[in-house]
């Protein structure tokens, strides 16, 4: 009996393999190797993409990116100095319009530099012409009083022969020797005759300078070479002449010019109607005898007219033009 027992209880107890340490281990490493394998080959056979590389994504600029934070909405970015593109925009604008500025500045002072400050003229010294012009201006004013301030005075009417600038002293008295000089010329060209100009008629330059017209004739062509032989005596001398335009010989009386603050009345330009009945009026003579170097800054003569470095005379002078020079002008001339 007991031998029976002791057998059934051995048949009924499973059995159980026992595997050794070393054959577990190597079967694991074997496992890892084979997805290393795996894994290599995966990444060979991974197709790289075709055609052109893709750009990297540009960074957003300042307004993005704030436009994406809490406080877009508010003031706050100010307080906090971030600098948007548009403040930079109007950085750049302020830092240009400032270097602008000061070239403008530097051009402006370059022109006022080189400004006419002297010129050369014929004074207008008969009382018949100064009283016809002086009646064109009061009917001028009669229309238009605020045009008082544009008309030129009487006693400075004069024919302008030439234009220039005089930086000093010695540059005027090289201008006063230049003048002096042409005196042999001028004469040569009058032939110990006599230039007489007639005036007649009011006209203008684009209604913004309006003057009395000097009569055609020879006259004009004597005058004309006078005027080329004083310009061209300046220039030998090395005395800059700075009216490049034409010679057209006028007797101005009015222009805009004078008045700038006219402009901002609405007045830019001369109305012919101011001066049409004038239009083909006699004013009278001028028999030239004189030729003056005079400063546009200086203080004026008694009699008006312009401050003179120099005259030189020719032929008779008028009663009223020797009184206006005085003596002392009469003897340095």
């Amino acid at each position: 009996m007991e031998h029976d027992d002791h057998g059934l209880s051995s048949a009924s107890v499973p059995s159980f393999d026992t595997v050794p340490e070393d054959s577990a281990s190597s079967s694991v490493q074997g496992d890892v190797s084979i997805e290393k394998e795996k894994a290599k080959r995966a990444k060979k056979n991974v197709k790289k993409p075709r055609g052109r590389k893709k750009k990297p994504k540009v960074l957003k600029c300042a307004d993005d990116l704030m436009a994406e934070l809490p406080f877009s909405g508010t003031e706050v970015w100010k307080e906090l100095e971030f600098t948007t593109s548009e403040r930079l925009k109007k950085k750049r604008k302020i830092g240009e319009s400032a270097e602008n500025e000061e070239d403008a500045d530097k051009k402006k002072k370059k022109k006022e530099s080189n400004r006419p400050n002297y010129f050369v003229s014929i004074p207008i010294t008969n009382p018949e012409i100064r009283a016809g012009v002086e009646e064109v201006q009061a009917a001028v004013i009669q229309r238009d009083p605020r045009l008082s301030r544009a008309l030129i005075p009487t006693g400075s009417l004069h024919i302008t022969l030439l234009v220039t600038h005089l930086a000093s002293q010695d540059q005027v008295d090289s201008a006063a020797c230049a003048l002096d000089h042409s005196r042999q010329s001028v004469s040569e060209l009058l032939e110990g005759g006599e230039l007489v100009l007639p005036f007649c008629g009011v006209t203008s330059f684009k209604n913004e300078v309006v003057f009395v017209r000097i009569a055609e004739g020879e006259h004009i062509t004597k005058l004309t070479q006078i005027a080329e032989a004083v310009r061209r005596t300046f220039v030998e001398r090395g005395i800059a002449v700075t009216d490049e335009k034409a010679f057209k010989p006028h007797l101005t009386f009015m222009k805009l010019s004078r008045a700038p603050k006219l402009r901002s009345q609405g007045i830019k330009k001369l109305d012919p109607e101011l001066y049409a009945e004038f239009s083909q009026q006699q004013f009278g003579d001028e028999s030239v005898s004189r030729i003056d170097l005079c400063s546009m800054l200086k203080k004026k003569s008694p009699d008006g007219y312009f401050h003179r470095e120099k005259t030189i005379t020719f032929g008779q002078l008028s009663p009223l033009c020797a009184a206006a020079m005085g003596m002392n002008d009469f003897q340095s001339s």
